[in-house]
């Protein structure tokens, strides 16, 4: 009974303690503001681009125009290429971050598994202006006088393929601007990709391959379902990095203001232009509200993209 008594005492004791309420008071403090500056951010992009919403309205949106002299501008241009190259870099690097975390955490030695790690948080450490020098000194030269002429010739004469991939080899475009992203964000998948597929409790492997599971199906019937929701979180974080990334893409992108269906073809995107025409921008212009409405634009995408894929996620969540 006495023991019971200080038990209690000391559970009081621990819950009159004044650490807790301040440590409670410091994290929801901290989620307050993560949310206060979200939402500040996002209002001050909206409010610098009034100007340009009220002069061409949903127009913007569609208008291929970007022409500083007469002050016309529109955001479809680089809307596209931000879209257009941060799919591709997704469908590129996330077979590639799948592979580096499979092995990694199922086939390579143990010797092999740190150093590897270790390259591929480092190759996320980089500088993106590093990967941009890299893809115009390197990527570029590579495209073009290598790989573009090679898809041009093998993709001539058949149907849409054809169209997507042709025109003169100059190495830069959207598709070496994608293929650049791709290195940029696979670091980033494959390391979150790693880190979860570990948390997998080794019972539940071993339990698959006591009945005879294979490295492959143990991979895709116990460990992909037990971290599907991390790993889809992870290839968000690598979009959210292909979407926003800046100077890699105005190295290699070619920096033109049209559309087109040709991946060979120049481009720009909402992050490239921005970097561009930003210092030629006066406080209180026209061109400075465009800018910032591009901004507001690119948050309005991201978090579509989010949206989408809890979307995907919920029916899952309920299983």
């Amino acid at each position: 009974m006495q023991q019971a008594v200080a038990l209690t005492g000391s559970s009081v004791a621990r819950r009159s303690r004044p650490g807790d309420p301040i440590f409670a008071g410091i994290a929801r403090a901290s989620g307050v503001f993560v949310l206060l500056l979200m939402g500040s951010l996002i209002l001050s992009l909206f409010i610098g681009g009034l100007q340009a919403f009220r002069r061409f309205g949903a127009s913007f949106l569609v208008s291929t125009t970007w022409d500083p002299v007469h002050e016309v501008f529109g955001a479809a241009v680089s809307v596209y290429g931000t879209v257009t190259t941060s799919v591709l870099a997704l469908i590129l690097a996330v077979p590639i971050a799948f592979g580096i975390a499979f092995f990694l955490t199922e086939l390579a030695p143990a010797w092999m598994r740190r150093p590897v790690g270790v390259a591929v948080e480092l190759l996320a450490a980089v500088p993106s202006i590093i990967y941009g020098m890299w893809g115009f000194f390197v990527i570029v030269p590579i495209m073009s006088q290598y790989v573009e002429p090679t898809l041009i010739d093998t993709f001539d004469g058949i149907p849409v393929l054809e169209d997507m991939f042709a025109g003169p080899p100059f190495g830069t475009g959207l598709f070496t601007a994608a293929l650049v992203l791709t290195v940029m964000v696979v670091p980033f998948i494959a390391a979150t990709m790693r880190d979860v597929f570990e948390t997998v409790p080794p019972v539940f492997k071993e339990s698959a391959y006591g009945v005879g599971c294979t490295t492959w199906e143990v991979m895709r019937s116990i460990v992909i379902p037990y971290t599907r929701v991390s790993v889809v979180g992870g290839i968000m974080l690598g979009l959210g990095r292909a979407l926003g990334e800046t100077m890699a893409v105005t190295f290699v992108i070619g920096n033109s203001d049209h559309i087109t269906a040709n991946l060979f073809g120049s481009g720009n995107t909402i992050a490239s232009i921005v970097a561009l025409e930003f210092p030629e921008s006066p406080a209180g212009s026209l061109k400075l509200s465009s800018l910032l409405a591009l901004g507001f634009i690119l948050f309005v995408i991201s978090f579509i993209v989010l949206a989408i894929s809890r979307t995907l996620l919920r029916p899952r969540l309920k299983v």
